[in-house]
């Protein structure tokens, strides 16, 4: 029985040059030699096909990602932490990505979420001239990649709307190198910068906006070390929403007089699923990697942490917030991550299922995980250096495996062994958690405050100017996060391109 398909489709020459001829070929060596092509390398090595038909903005934005070599914080599969289309979910549901594709907004928002250092322009927002020097500054670089929105019908190519990453530039003939990721069907491509900006400058009928260009580079360090905001529990739309819309109405609402009763209107009416919102991230490892000492990155990783984690502790806000929380538990009870029972093992017990999950690729099925025994100990490192280690052990029913967690902690005086008695306090809990959050929320959310020695005495408290850098940078990116996640669920990240409030 016959079976219909399609394989690979010819490149329409002109307008486009085809990488691989003899004329794209010496295009190319004439670019190296005028300097043009310095970006190409690095998109080259990390170069992918789109997995998906749909799939052109991921692949593109994955390769981006890992050409300059931004952590994701998390593995992808086994131990390995690496940028693939699967791990960009957290703007747009990957199984709507794959019908539908993604918008450009959406694509600038994931790149935001990702930890990268953005600028995007559609264009009516930008000039062909100043997209020209944008494509030149990137191909002579190799710390800053550009993706491109454009459509296909422009140069006479199957299809509608598209994503690819430019990995060159041939200044004599003003002709960029579209790095096509749908390989399957043109491969990379050379064509009129003039052309590929005609092609850009055309409207998404799902959006009624314009396409553009993104400029991507690396931040000078990947944010969110420690803290993190996750999207994957579907209560972050009302989460975001009253931290971002709500509270700022109650603080307005209330008569508000002192620290204390502020956070008892904030604390008091937070939504039941909060503790699935915010984040602190540890560090997993199978036990049998066989490593008894930490790597150097991994004690330069946990390092950062616990300065991040000290410099909470020795805020204000936090002893506001510490004492608040071990006067109000009753009222807060139904709180996870108010809990003062939240003990380090019980925490670690889920850590390990969750490092399981990750480690065996199986992403979203931890219910089938149990952790059987935890225990909590001290590790000396090279420099005596005392390291807080949970070893857990985890099984699913058929299979067993230990793993250790690395968990940041602060520097006290731990006792070595087993057990939650030594460790309370140590490690990140409700009170630096909720801490943190309360210096992202955006700087208007306290406007409201009637009593004008109190207004004072709050902005002193969560200024993000008098905060030490590391936390501010930590804060500072969780606050670009709920800014983009009240976008998302706003749904307006195609109607404002700019970069996330500092």
């Amino acid at each position: 029985m016959a079976m219909a398909g399609l394989y690979r489709r010819l490149l329409p020459s002109p307008p486009a040059i085809d990488f691989a001829s003899s004329e794209g070929k010496q295009l190319f060596i004439e670019a190296i030699q005028n300097g043009t092509m310095e970006g190409f390398y690095r998109l080259i090595s990390y170069f992918q096909t789109q997995s998906e038909p749909a799939y052109c903005g991921l692949a593109s934005l994955s390769v981006v990602l890992n050409a300059l070599a931004i952590d994701p914080g998390r593995k992808w599969k086994g131990p390995w932490r690496w940028f693939d289309e699967s791990m960009l979910d957290c703007c747009e549901p990957l199984e709507t990505v794959k019908a539908k594709g993604i918008s450009f907004g959406k694509l600038v928002c994931l790149a935001h979420c990702a930890g990268a250092k953005v600028e995007a322009y559609r264009t009516n927002q930008s000039t062909i001239d100043e997209f020209r020097q944008h494509v030149i500054k990137c191909t002579t670089t190799d710390d800053c990649h550009l993706i491109s929105s454009y459509h296909r019908g422009t140069f006479k190519q199957t299809g509608t709307g598209h994503f690819s990453p430019i990995g060159g530039y041939h200044a004599g003939r003003d002709m960029a190198l579209i790095l096509d990721v749908a390989r399957f069907k043109y491969p990379p491509h050379w064509v009129p910068l003039t052309l590929l900006w005609e092609a850009m400058n055309n409207i998404d009928v799902t959006t009624g906006q314009r396409r553009g260009f993104m400029l991507i580079s690396r931040p000078h360090r990947e944010p969110g070390l420690l803290y993190t905001l996750s999207c994957k529990h579907e209560s972050w739309a009302s989460i975001a929403k009253y931290l971002v819309d709500d509270v700022p109405l109650l603080l307005k609402s209330e008569d508000v007089k002192d620290v204390n009763r502020l956070l008892y209107v904030v604390f008091t009416s937070l939504p039941s699923n909060f503790g699935e919102f915010i984040k602190w991230v540890a560090e997993v490892r199978r036990q049998e990697d066989g490593r008894g000492n930490l790597s150097q990155e991994e004690k330069g990783r946990l390092a950062v942490k616990e300065e991040v984690l000290k410099q909470v502790q020795e805020i204000g806000l936090f002893k506001h917030v510490a004492e608040f929380l071990s006067s109000a538990n009753s009222c807060c009870k139904n709180m996870s991550i108010l809990s003062q029972e939240n003990y380090l093992p019980r925490v670690a017990a889920s850590i390990c299922c969750q490092g399981a999950e990750i480690l065996a690729g199986r992403s979203g099925t931890s219910g089938g995980y149990c952790c059987s025994e935890t225990c909590v100990r001290c590790m000396k490192t090279n420099d005596d250096k005392p390291i807080t280690l949970v070893s857990g052990t985890v099984v699913d029913g058929k299979t067993e495996q230990g793993l250790d967690v690395l968990v940041p902690s602060s520097q006290m005086k731990p006792s070595c062994g087993c057990g939650p008695s030594s460790h309370i306090g140590m490690y990140p809990a409700g009170n630096d958690v909720l801490t943190a959050l309360l210096l992202a929320l955006p700087p208007e959310t306290w406007s409201g405050i009637k009593e004008e020695k109190l207004l004072q005495e709050i902005h002193a408290l969560v200024s993000s100017e008098n905060l030490p850098t590391l936390l501010q940078e930590e804060v500072l990116h969780l606050r670009r996060q709920l800014y983009l996640l009240k976008r998302c669920q706003e749904n307006k990240v195609d109607e404002d391109l700019g970069a996330p409030l500092s």
